[in-house]
Parts: C-alpha cells; sequence; structure tokens
C-alpha cells in the first residue's frame, strides 16, 4: 500500500489501482502519432471496469459514454495517452541517426536517455541521445558549452554500426518513431518522478474514477462522456464532438514553477491558457466542490500551455470548458508529483462529476 492515503480511504478511492495503472500505461511506449499499444491497453481496462459502450475513433482515440442519474445534462472528461517522443529525421554517414522532436521536446532535458527506435518491421532497437560532441576529454569546453539541439543531438545505437548502410540493414528508416525511457520512481515519502506524467497519470485518475463509481454501484450526476486522445501533444484537439455535449473538462496536469501557482500536493484548476480563458460557471463549480468537500485546491494561469477542452474550442464548437489536474514540476521534462495531488484529484472528479 501506497503512503499518503487516508484521503483517499475517506473517498473510498482505490489509489493503489490508479498508481499502478499509471506505471504500467508510463511504460508503454506511446509518443504522439505511435499510440496504437496504448490506446488498446486503456480500452482493455475500460471493459474490464464495465464500460463496453466505447469506440475507436477513426483518427485512433477513445470515446465512449457512461449513463447518469440526469442525461437532459452531458459532460464530457478527456485525458491524453501521446507523449513527447521523436522521429528519424536523417540516418547520418557514421549510422547515427538525426532525429526531430515530436511535441515540444527540450533536448537539454533528453541528453543521456536511452531510447527505442520502433522500426516498420516491428523491430525494437535501442540506443541512447548523446551530443555531437560529448566526450569533455576530446572536446574540453566545446563538449560542456554546445547548444543542445535537434542538431547538435544524435542517436548512438547499441548495434555494431559505423556507416548508414549498416544501420539500414537493421531495418531503422527514416520516420521511424523514437520513444524515451520513462524511468518511473516512487519515493517513500510519496512523490512520483517519471516522464510522461503528462498525460499517463491523469489516464490513470480517469480510470479510478471510473472504478470508483463501478466500486461503489454509482452513476455520476449527468451523463458522462469519456475521451481518450492521442494527439493533444500537438494541439490537435479532439476529433468527435458528441452534438448533446454541453460541458468538456480536460483531465491535464498543471504546472508548478516560477510564474504558476501549482502545488505538487494539491489539485490545479485552471482559469485561463494560452488559447482562451475557461468557462466561469464551470470554474465556480469545481471550486464550490472543492471548499465543500475540503479538496486542496490552486486556481492557475498558464501562459504557455493548452489542453484538448481549449483546442477544440478553437474549432468553433458549443460547449462550456474547463481544465483540472494534478501539478508538475519540470513539465515536459523529468517530471514530478505527489501521490497527495493524485489523490486530490480524483477527490474533484467524484465530488463534482
Amino acid at each position: 500500500m501506497y503512503l499518503h492515503m487516508e484521503d483517499a480511504m475517506d473517498f473510498n478511492i482505490d489509489v493503489n489501482y490508479v498508481i499502478d495503472t499509471a506505471v504500467e500505461l508510463i511504460s508503454i511506449p506511446s509518443p504522439v502519432g505511435y499510440t496504437y499499444d496504448a490506446i488498446t491497453r486503456v480500452g482493455q481496462e475500460l471493459c474490464a471496469l464495465g464500460i463496453t459502450n466505447y469506440k475507436i475513433t477513426k483518427k485512433g482515440a477513445i470515446i465512449g459514454f457512461i449513463e447518469g442519474e440526469n442525461n437532459n445534462y452531458k459532460k464530457m472528461i478527456s485525458a491524453h495517452v501521446d507523449t513527447l517522443g521523436a522521429m528519424v529525421k536523417k540516418i547520418k554517414s557514421n549510422g547515427r541517426l538525426q532525429l526531430v522532436n515530436l511535441g515540444g521536446v527540450n533536448w537539454g532535458s533528453v541528453e543521456g536517455e536511452n531510447v527505442t527506435i520502433h522500426t516498420l518491421n516491428g523491430d525494437d532497437i535501442e540506443g541512447t541521445i548523446i551530443p555531437v560532441k560529448s566526450s569533455v576529454h576530446i572536446y574540453g569546453d566545446e563538449a560542456r558549452d554546445m547548444a543542445r539541439n535537434a542538431s547538435t543531438m544524435e542517436v548512438r545505437l547499441d548495434e555494431d554500426v559505423k556507416t548508414k548502410e549498416n544501420t539500414e540493414n537493421l531495418g531503422i528508416r527514416v520516420g521511424d518513431f523514437v520513444s524515451f525511457d520513462p524511468r518511473t520512481v516512487i519515493t517513500e515519502s510519496g512523490y512520483i518522478k517519471s516522464r510522461f506524467i503528462d498525460d499517463k497519470m491523469c489516464v490513470a485518475q480517469l480510470l479510478g474514477y471510473i472504478k470508483y463509481l463501478k466500486d461503489n454501484n454509482m452513476k455520476p450526476k449527468n451523463g458522462l462522456y469519456i475521451y481518450i486522445s492521442n494527439y493533444e501533444e500537438i494541439g490537435h484537439g479532439i476529433s468527435i464532438v458528441p452534438d448533446d455535449l454541453d460541458e468538456f473538462i480536460a483531465l491535464d496536469i498543471g504546472l508548478v514553477g516560477e510564474d504558476a501557482l501549482g502545488d505538487e500536493k494539491k489539485v490545479s484548476i485552471a482559469a485561463k491558457d494560452n488559447k482562451t480563458p475557461y468557462d466561469i460557471t464551470v470554474r465556480m463549480g469545481l471550486v464550490e466542490a472543492a471548499e465543500m468537500n475540503d479538496i486542496k485546491y490552486t486556481i492557475d494561469v498558464y501562459n504557455r500551455y493548452g489542453s484538448d477542452s481549449s483546442a477544440t474550442l478553437l474549432q468553433a464548437f458549443d460547449f462550456k470548458s474547463a481544465c483540472i489536474g494534478p501539478s508538475v514540476e519540470s513539465s515536459h521534462h523529468y517530471e514530478r508529483t505527489h501521490i497527495d495531488g493524485v489523490i486530490e484529484t480524483i477527490k474533484l472528479l467524484i465530488a463534482y462529476l
């Protein structure tokens, strides 16, 4: 049993299930554009939870529906399985790979990271992202001071390759997807350190909420669409918006940093992102639910952030929008959050939905 779960027990939340599911999902490579395996696993879990009323969209996402006590008003909650990653842009003459990022990778954050190249023939080939001038014994201060970007980083394959032809003979091609080792760690003090907490943790929280309904033989207050998206990291929004949708809540990470109020042990309620203010009436409802149930929260404004609900609003659909989630330190880097914040987020889902 994980620590920091007294409040979860009060709400009858199965936190072990949520954390174990998050760790499993994080371990499934799913850089944006390469999400089939992760979507398949989520679909299997939905079936195990009794949610068979879902379908895979043409774009490879999941949309389903849970009957509510009152289906005259319908909400939707989304989370995304796609993550940051990369793609092979060039096979270099020395057999190493030049990459292009998928989803806004901070190249300095992946220096020295182990990666997997997913070939079209189904083979997975391992390697490491390193600077083209990595050794200080050879390059001295030039290795220390060189900018880290797509043109100065390369993948050193863990194979006996010295030429472009050697690499091509492994089955590697331009356009192959590249995933990063998540390096997931859960500390005794309750911190969760990993890549791709954004947004695999939120997918697990959504599944945890559905398990809560099942375990307690409950329905949500309103008809509830669930959407597991797979192109959020590059801002597609969602591809199917039900005609009768009234309210769309994106379940995505909050931010911790100098210009953010987020707290890893609290749930974040977004007031605005770089696309739009979120609906004030929904935000007021979320705050009221939090305060009535002693849920620890922050209200945040994000300058360099968008969610599935705000991106979909830009497509001129008519619904009320919101965004909530556990706050994460060092987002899009080696991320960290806390089990307390995970619990507070699920509590808010229960209280509001």
